[in-house]
């Protein structure tokens, strides 16, 4: 089972991912994750990425759609895996068709999680991370016992410059502009099933589960 996970930042995908894999048995494969792996294991991708990264420069799509094989190649993806963060853009999303093809594979699911944007501002903008630990919470949905401080370090709370107001709305924009379209392409393909991501967590999970056990191929 090959699944994708679409929906702009703050929509839940890394949790839902973390909760499916665990019931699927397949690999959570996040861009950020495969780009550190590759790199820290010196693969011929990895090495070409480390150039642009070194040097504060965006990794070209061939290098990312290169790690991305990388990935996929390996064992533990034989029985399916969850892609999230990629692809971003329609001429990764033909790559990505094109290297599954040439391992004989496809997508087979494409879950769109759907939130409202003033709701993605909240979620997003009321974060918080320790500094210390790397602990996260949330001013409405997880605060800590005392305002500012960790409960499990006592570290120093912050708000990531990319959680500012001004920041996630350019990444809200960049997603409807640049990601969403991905939406019409799979949809073409009808593989594109809308899960509303603002239940519960819980009700989500099931909703998503639900539907890769109706649709099988």
């Amino acid at each position: 089972m090959n699944i994708l996970f679409m929906g702009p930042p703050g929509a839940g995908k890394g949790t839902q991912a973390e909760r499916i894999v665990d019931e699927f048995r397949v690999p959570h494969i996040s861009t950020g994750d495969a780009f550190r792996a590759a790199m820290r294991e010196g693969t011929p991708m990895g090495v070409e990425a480390k150039k642009f990264v070194d040097q504060g420069l965006l990794v070209p799509d061939e290098i990312t759609n290169g790690i991305v094989r990388e990935r996929l190649e390996k064992s533990d993806c034989d029985n399916g895996f969850l892609l999230d963060g990629y692809p971003r853009t329609i001429a990764q999303a033909e790559a990505l068709d094109g290297m599954l093809a040439d391992m004989g594979k496809r997508i087979d699911h494409v879950i769109d999680l759907k939130v409202d944007r003033d709701l993605l501002l909240g979620r997003l903008t009321g974060r918080r991370v320790c500094k210390s630990c790397g602990s996260s919470y949330h001013v409405l949905f997880n605060p800590p016992k005392v305002e500012g401080v960790c409960d499990k370090c006592s570290g120093e709370l912050y708000q990531r410059p990319d959680d500012t107001e001004e920041k996630v709305g350019t990444r809200l924009d960049e997603y409807t502009n640049k990601t969403a379209p991905l939406l019409e392409y799979y949809g073409k393909k009808d593989l594109v099933r809308e899960v509303d991501g603002e239940q519960d967590i819980d009700k989500v999970t099931s909703d998503i589960a639900s539907l890769l056990r109706g649709k099988t191929r």
